[in-house]
């Protein structure tokens, strides 16, 4: 790859397709796999990567709002998505644009039969979640009466799929923990098929717990993590390839004196004679201020340069004193080799944020 001249985000397609392929061969064949492109796709790019994952043949999407939604829609995506955090006030655009709803309490139930039947809808597809101990969102096993109840009284909608969501998959001082939510969700079916007479698919898997729960691929599996190269463990995140490579260039570079201070409100003192570099990114473009103080650092030719002073909005200084590079020189914030989650760690948060931080004004590059 020719070296980055601008700050740019890299996202290399053939290491989605690898990511994709790996975590197939975990499943059944007949297991379904659902692609989590929710927050711009990690920080990539939602349409791009649904496009590239439509080639593949995924079975089905899902996005956290109707918006995100929408945007795949208008950019051709024709699979199934799943929005998995649905407002009612946008129930009528998710209709029209055929998109399918999490429904995971009696009040989003109540308001998205009352619409279908308004709109004269039949068998709308729905998804029914359950909490099985995440406690963020989903029906509890006694509301399964009253979700029978409802369905009974209405033909617009029709439940496609139950879900819940493993709290602790990656975590494996939590195996009992985990296994005792997929036994609950187990339970959870077994009496939701009995009451209602109907079979839905079923699924709980996230990426880890495709990994490490291979009894609960159900019908269908999400991963979204593991898509973009994260494992959330040492030994798959040596399987996975990291997709996103966020890159940029030294443009000016000082020497200061011993007791010179650098940037907002003299933040850096430096020790001696020391020389800094200056980065077009910062805290506008998704690098935290919490990066500042030297916790966090980017790679210029191979060699490690901690972030110093405070984390402007646009910009960012590191110590390169003992490094030798010029202005113009490619830094690397993070890629396939010095990962995300390295830089997360190092700051005390995980690869998730740092790359759903990136900012849409960060020009994205494609490789095939």
């Amino acid at each position: 790859m020719p070296k980055a001249k601008e700050t740019v985000l890299e996202i290399d397609l053939s290491a989605l397709t690898h990511n994709f392929n790996y975590l197939k061969s975990k499943l059944q064949p007949q297991t379904k796999f659902l692609a989590v492109v929710k927050a711009f796709a990690y920080g990539s790019d939602a349409v791009e990567i649904a496009k590239h994952l439509q080639k593949l043949n995924v079975d089905y999407f899902a996005v956290a709002y109707v918006n995100e939604g929408v945007a795949l829609r208008d950019a051709g995506i024709t699979a199934p998505i799943l929005v998995l955090h649905p407002q009612s006030i946008s129930f009528k655009t998710l209709i029209d644009r055929c998109l399918e709803p999490s429904i995971y309490s009696t009040h989003v139930l109540d308001e998205f039969i009352k619409i279908t039947k308004a709109q004269s809808q039949k068998d709308y597809p729905v998804h029914i979640k359950f909490n099985t101990g995440l406690n963020r969102l989903g029906f509890k096993v006694n509301d399964i009466d009253s979700i029978v109840s409802k369905l009974d009284n209405t033909s617009s909608i029709k439940v496609k799929s139950l879900f819940s969501h493993l709290v602790a998959s990656e975590d494996t001082n939590e195996l009992e923990f985990s296994n005792n939510q997929i036994e609950k969700f187990k339970t959870i079916a077994a009496t939701f098929e009995e009451k209602s007479g109907i079979k839905p698919w079923l699924h709980m898997c996230n990426t880890s717990g495709i990994i490490n729960y291979p009894e609960a691929h159900f019908d269908m599996v999400r991963s979204g993590i593991g898509l973009y190269g994260f494992g959330n463990s040492i030994e798959e995140d040596n399987k996975l390839k990291p997709i996103a490579s966020l890159k940029s260039v030294i443009s000016q570079i000082h020497t200061i004196e011993k007791d010179e201070t650098v940037g907002y409100n003299r933040a850096y003192t430096a020790k001696g004679i020391e020389k800094t570099a200056t980065i077009p990114i910062g805290h506008a473009d998704g690098i935290s201020r919490i990066y500042g103080q030297e916790k966090g650092f980017v790679t210029i030719n191979s060699e490690k340069a901690p972030i110093i002073g405070n984390v402007c909005m646009d910009m960012i200084m590191v110590n390169i004193t003992n490094i030798d590079c010029k202005e113009g020189d490619e830094v690397i914030i993070f890629d396939n080799k010095y990962k995300a989650n390295t830089l997360a760690e190092a700051a005390n948060t995980i690869s998730y944020e740092i790359m759903t931080s990136i900012s849409q004004r960060v020009k994205r590059v494609f490789i095939p």
